[in-house]
């Protein structure tokens, strides 16, 4: 089975959990880090795996249930311990539920549960915690059992939560079965639940989380760590399993093969849509620009899925879904976009009205001015003469590049928003401009285009087609836009990046790679700042929109320097970007 599922290959395995994890949430926008390393062992573990991580998002609140474990553990509770009992606490929680929706799901469980028993009874046999797991799937299984009386309470309290959807009554439970069984003495040293709550989040990333990572950590502790527990939580198979699986799994096969590799393409053509470049130029953009810390890379060029669709499929009702908040979105402030539209176009129409004005130059060559003959021989002022100016108003062209990364997801609809009010603004006052998306899966780093520099004012509604997914490769998607934009005929040049200051992308290891540094942390912070000095040295003007949280400032302070803008609020978001863009508009000749 082992070799059968990476034959398979891991990208096939965790495109069949995602989409089962989707379908069950009904969520197409969710991006969890599903068990895949089960999947050699027990195909059922890890498809309820994804089963259990979908329905726990569709009926509870992920995030607080995940910082809670993260302030228990820094009140001095024990990971692993804590993160099992909230295992079967979301199991309890969820399976009921998932199962009245989708009967076929409760033999799923009792697979999973078989499989586990063979592989993992007298691991899970030798601690308590681990027996009352064994005593629920027993009964699962062979039906109704008896049990030791402190086992018996423990799943009757779990049983309290087959029809609960609240998220404090799952919170309340966890933080009860652990003070029971595991740390009698924990409210006494640290606390009750309510003290554990009323921990700061100045406190939490205060803390040094790096400790606890599983891995290296290459971006913020404090969140990687509140994902990794989280995840953990809602998880299937325990920390334990697990930690053994992956040590025995990575002396096998980790290199993506070629027919994987292969396959990828495909994958990407079928959940992002059709390239709009043939191969040969597709082939020639990758050769010219993913090169140095973007070797091994690629890059795809698409109208979105919308546009190119292959077929109907998860991911094109997700990209409807989310065109169809984005607009609902738009509806609800209307008022405030049109008025922002109107604010920053008359902004850049005035200073271009501005530079096509004749400008009466003083000058020591052109017309001569009889008034001024008088100086010859009497004053070292040579400017006798006068000469005509007049500034081009139609030697611009912008590229507006939004980062569609998964860490947009919670305020998707605002970027698409100020994407689509740029666009709008640009388009009034006949400025050629580009409009695109960029996300990274694999080693493809998706550019979608909403718009290109020469369509009407009518492509911009295409722009609420945006949504968020996957990583984000942004130096290479700024490389990218420059080169679009060093195509372009005009003299001067500009690009307006919206983005949250946090470049992260994952390596694949094709073979032949030479497996580069994981691009996160500092190393891409680098990298993305390190191509924007070298954008802006080549003649082009960067303007980063900053619409992410306030401990990314530093880092987005430190790609763009002092041309960004922090977008507090949509009320003024014109008036800042038009600061901008007139100051480029002003300053050139």
């Amino acid at each position: 089975m082992e070799e059968e599922a990476f034959e398979i290959g891991q990208f096939e395995i965790e495109n069949r959990l995602r989409n089962l994890c989707w379908t069950v949430s009904g969520d197409y926008g969710l991006n969890l880090k599903l068990d895949t390393i089960s999947y050699s062992k027990s195909v059922y573990v890890s498809l309820y795996d994804a089963v259990k991580q979908g329905a726990f998002s569709k009926y509870f609140d992920r995030d607080a249930f995940g910082l809670y474990l993260v302030k228990k553990l820094y009140c001095g509770a024990e990971e692993q311990p804590l993160t099992s009992l909230a295992q079967l606490c979301v199991d309890s929680a969820v399976y009921k539920k998932i199962s009245k929706e989708r009967p076929g799901i409760l033999e799923i469980r009792k697979k999973a549960f078989e499989d586990l028993m063979e592989y993992d009874f007298t691991r899970l046999a030798a601690s308590f915690i681990g027996q009352i797991r064994l005593s629920l799937m027993q009964e699962a299984v062979l039906g109704p059992r008896t049990m030791q009386s402190r086992i018996r309470k423990a799943v009757d309290m779990l049983e309290k939560l087959w029809d609960t959807r609240d998220t404090m009554a799952v919170i309340r439970t966890v933080d009860a079965l652990y003070n029971w069984l595991e740390d009698p003495h924990f409210e006494e040293r640290r606390g009750s639940l309510e003290a554990v709550l009323s921990v700061t989040m100045e406190e939490l990333r205060e803390f040094r989380w790096k400790d606890f990572l599983e891995e290296e950590a290459y971006e913020e502790d404090f969140d990687r760590y509140l994902s990794q527990v989280t995840n953990a939580a809602a998880q299937f198979q325990d920390q334990e399993a697990q930690a053994e699986e992956k040590k025995r799994l990575r002396t096998k096969r980790v290199l993506v093969d070629q027919e994987a590799a292969d396959k990828m393409y495909s994958y990407i053509e079928l959940n992002y849509g059709r390239s709009y470049l043939s191969k040969t130029e597709q082939e020639r953009v990758n050769r010219s620009l993913c090169r140095g810390a973007h070797a091994d890379c690629s890059l795809y060029f698409t109208e979105g899925i919308l546009s190119g669709m292959v077929k109907k499929n998860y991911q094109s009702e997700y990209a409807r879904r989310a065109r169809s908040e984005n607009l609902k979105a738009y509806g609800h402030c209307m008022r405030v976009s049109r008025r922002n539209i109107e604010q920053l176009s008359d902004t850049l129409r005035r200073a271009l009205t501005a530079r096509s004005e004749r400008e009466i130059l003083r000058s020591e060559f052109g017309r001569i001015v009889p008034a001024k003959l008088w100086k010859i021989g009497r004053s070292r002022d040579k400017k006798l003469f006068e000469r005509e100016l007049r500034k081009d108003s139609s030697d611009f062209a912008v590229h507006v590049l939004i980062d569609a990364s998964g860490s947009q997801k919670r305020r998707q609809s605002l970027v698409a928003l100020q994407g689509y009010i740029i666009s709008e603004a640009l388009s009034m006052v006949e400025i050629p401009h580009q409009v695109m998306g960029f996300c990274t899966f694999w080693d493809y780093t998706v550019m979608q285009r909403y718009r290109d520099y020469d369509d009407p004012k009518e492509a911009n509604q295409r722009i609420f087609e945006f949504y968020a997914s996957s990583n984000n490769r942004d130096g290479l998607a700024v490389r990218a836009a420059a080169d679009s934009l060093m195509g372009r005929p005009e003299e001067h040049k500009v690009l307006i990046v919206l983005s949250d200051g946090r470049p992260n992308d994952i390596i694949v290891n094709r073979p032949g790679s030479r497996n580069p540094m994981p691009y996160s942390g500092d190393y891409a912070v680098r990298d993305t700042a390190s191509e924007v000095r070298k954008i802006r040295a080549a003649g082009i003007s960067v303007l980063g929109v900053f619409a992410g949280e306030e401990q990314d400032l530093q880092a987005e302070r430190r790609i763009f320097g002092r041309d960004f803008a922090y977008i507090r609020d949509i009320m003024n978001f014109s008036a800042v970007v038009g600061r901008y863009l007139r100051r480029q508009l002003d300053d050139v000749d």
